[in-house]
C-alpha cells in the first residue's frame, strides 16, 4: 500500500479519483484549504490536510510528506488572475517539488494543460500567463531530478466519463470530460512503469485501460 498524497485535493479531478485510488489499496491524504472540504474528503476516505498552498513554505509541505511515497499535484488558480496563478501553478508545484525532495518522496504526477488549449478564442493576457506558468512548472518539475509524470488534458468538460481516451506523446486536441481524466490519472499511477514521460490527454476511441497498456510498453 503506497501513501499518496494530493495537493489541490478538494479540486474536481482530484476528489474523482480519490475512491479509485483507495480501491487500488493506497492511502490519500488530501491537502485543503476551507473548511467545509474537510468533510467532503473524508467522506471520500481520504485523510484531510489542512493548509495553504500560497502559505506553506516548502518546509511546512515536507513534514506533511514525513512518509508519502508518491504526490499528484492538482492544484489550480483556476483563471482566478494572474497573481494567484502564479502563486498556485507555478510557485506552489515549485514548493511541492522542494518538499518532497526534503521529504525524500520519490515521484510526483503533475496535472498541466495541453498546448493548444484555448488557441482558437482571444481570452487575454491573463490566460497566455496560465500557459506560460503552466509550461514553466513542467519544466521545473523535468529538471528536478525527480520521477515524474506529467499529464497534460484538452478542455476539460463536465458530461458523464465516457471510459475512453487518447493518450500519447502528442494527439489531437479536444475537450475531455474530468471524469475519463481522472480515471486515467487513477489507472496510471497503479501502473508504476509509465515514468518519466509528458502525456497528451484527449477524447479518443481507446479504452482507458488499453490506452495506459499502451503507454505502459513504451515508456521507459
Amino acid at each position: 500500500m503506497a501513501h499518496i498524497f494530493i495537493v489541490g485535493g478538494a479540486g474536481q479531478i482530484a476528489r474523482m479519483m480519490t475512491p479509485q485510488l483507495i480501491a487500488g489499496g493506497n492511502r490519500v491524504s488530501s491537502l485543503y484549504r476551507h473548511d467545509e472540504q474537510h468533510d467532503q474528503l473524508a467522506d471520500l476516505g481520504a485523510t484531510p490536510v489542512r493548509g495553504d498552498l500560497t502559505q506553506l513554505s516548502p518546509q511546512d509541505m515536507a513534514s506533511m510528506l514525513a512518509d508519502v511515497q508518491t504526490v499528484i499535484f492538482a492544484a489550480g488558480a483556476g483563471g482566478a488572475g494572474e497573481e494567484l496563478t502564479n502563486a498556485v501553478d507555478g510557485e506552489g508545484l515549485e514548493k511541492t517539488v522542494a518538499a518532497a525532495k526534503e521529504a525524500g518522496v520519490k515521484r510526483i504526477y503533475l496535472i498541466s494543460a495541453f498546448p493548444e488549449a484555448g488557441r482558437n478564442a482571444d481570452l487575454g493576457d491573463g490566460f497566455e500567463n496560465y500557459m506560460r506558468v503552466k509550461k514553466m512548472a513542467d519544466v521545473h518539475l523535468v529538471q528536478s531530478g525527480l520521477e515524474f509524470v506529467i499529464i497534460r488534458p484538452g478542455t476539460l468538460g463536465d458530461d458523464g466519463a465516457t471510459g475512453k481516451v487518447s493518450a500519447g506523446l502528442a494527439v489531437p486536441y479536444g475537450t475531455i470530460q474530468r471524469a475519463d481524466v481522472a480515471d486515467f490519472i487513477a489507472q496510471t499511477v497503479a501502473t508504476p512503469q509509465i515514468v518519466n514521460t509528458i502525456i497528451e490527454l484527449a477524447p479518443g476511441n481507446d479504452p482507458i485501460p488499453v490506452a495506459v497498456s499502451a503507454l505502459a510498453s513504451t515508456t521507459r
